[in-house]
């Protein structure tokens, strides 16, 4: 190709020297002298292009991804481990080195920016943030290190800013979906949420969702709403309350409980599966997978896919696709499983409409409204 008069061939040196070291463009100039007249534009130009491609595209060979959970486990069977298995399944598609993939799992939320630190320090090129109580340590580490990407999961953008993605859902409409299938399945007309704390948006969506699905279904329908009451790192890594919890609303009637807070929500659905006439909904991911021993009672989860959504935001990351703001991951219902044959056939018409409805817009939540 030939710029201003001056004899580069680009193309070569895309092919030849992409691994983006300022050593490889020194040496492309020594083998390609230009004219001096019009060398000037061109050396601009093509510093421009070189830096440009830096800063767009990553290497698999040293791509650096870390992952910082949330308080809690990285093998959480819920929100933590869906994000750690996007990462991971980001290092299958993209053959990453096994090295460069690490977590720091949270146990105090006084630990979030030393732990932030921890990845900067070693100079990761994608860092993970897991759940709305990190957005705003995220936030400050993505104004303070332009050059690295953030991806926070459950953490809304109220400013765009270039590195730094943030994962949301339309976790009211995942359940409302719950909801629907909750009170065409309760013969009681009594039903129950377990629930992580209110001070954590996305689980107020569940909630709220939740209660206008049931309601959509059957106006007069009795649901039983229990949140944890105790400080954020303890909300979500206290299955005994959540055990506890659902089984007092057992007691008062309910016949169908929605598990929605991590080891907490986990800790209803298998109180839950020890008790006979009862159904339960898990959240997040899949959790017939997640929590096996809730499977005498899981007819379904309010599914947010952060898996595929996480792989897919660090595949932009290494490609060079990488676009800061919201990002929305897809929403719904997981399979009915071994209940397949349970769900009445007109309950399960009307969760393919409802979910159409969503998507749409035609139906509304109510929730942020």
């Amino acid at each position: 190709m030939n710029i201003n008069g001056v004899g580069l061939d680009f193309q070569s040196f895309f092919q030849e020297y992409s691994s983006q070291s300022l050593m490889n463009l020194k040496l492309f100039l020594e083998r390609n002298p230009m004219n001096p007249q019009k060398s000037w534009l061109s050396l601009v130009w093509l510093v421009s292009t070189f830096c440009l491609l830096a800063f767009t595209s990553l290497s698999a060979a040293t791509l650096k991804v870390g992952l910082v959970t949330d308080v809690g486990r990285v093998n959480d069977r819920s929100f933590n481990q869906s994000a750690w298995e996007g990462v991971q399944e980001a290092k299958k598609q993209l053959g990453l080195n096994d090295r460069h993939v690490k977590y720091i799992e949270t146990q105090d939320a006084k630990d979030y920016a030393d732990n932030l630190a921890q990845f900067i320090d070693a100079e990761y090129n994608v860092i993970v943030t897991v759940g709305f109580a990190l957005g705003d340590a995220t936030v400050k580490a993505a104004k303070e290190n332009p050059d690295t990407l953030f991806i926070g999961v459950d953490q809304f953008q109220g400013e765009a800013i270039p590195n730094l993605a943030g994962l949301i859902f339309h976790e009211d409409q995942s359940g409302f979906l719950a909801g629907v299938l909750a009170a065409g399945m309760s013969k009681s007309g009594t039903i129950a949420a377990v629930l992580g704390t209110d001070l954590i948006p996305p689980v107020v969506a569940f909630n709220e969702g939740y209660i206008s699905g049931a309601k959509s279904v059957n106006p007069k329908i009795k649901v039983l709403s229990t949140y944890h009451p105790g400080e954020l790192s303890q909300a979500f890594v206290d299955p005994e309350w959540g055990a506890a919890t659902a089984k007092q609303a057992i007691d008062q009637g309910a016949d169908v409980i929605f598990g929605a807070g991590g080891l907490t929500g986990n800790g209803a659905l298998q109180e839950v599966a020890t008790q006979s006439g009862v159904y339960c909904i898990g959240v997040d991911s899949d959790q017939w997978n997640t929590v096996p021993a809730a499977r005498p009672c899981l007819i379904s989860s309010a599914m947010k896919l952060i898996t595929p959504a996480v792989a897919d935001l660090i595949s932009k990351a290494q490609s060079g696709s990488f676009k800061g703001g919201n990002v929305f991951g897809a929403a719904g219902l997981a399979p009915f499983h071994d209940f397949e044959n349970d769900i009445p056939k007109p309950l399960k018409d009307l969760l393919v409409a409802t979910k159409a409805g969503l998507d749409s817009g035609i139906i509304k939540t109510g929730y942020g409204n």
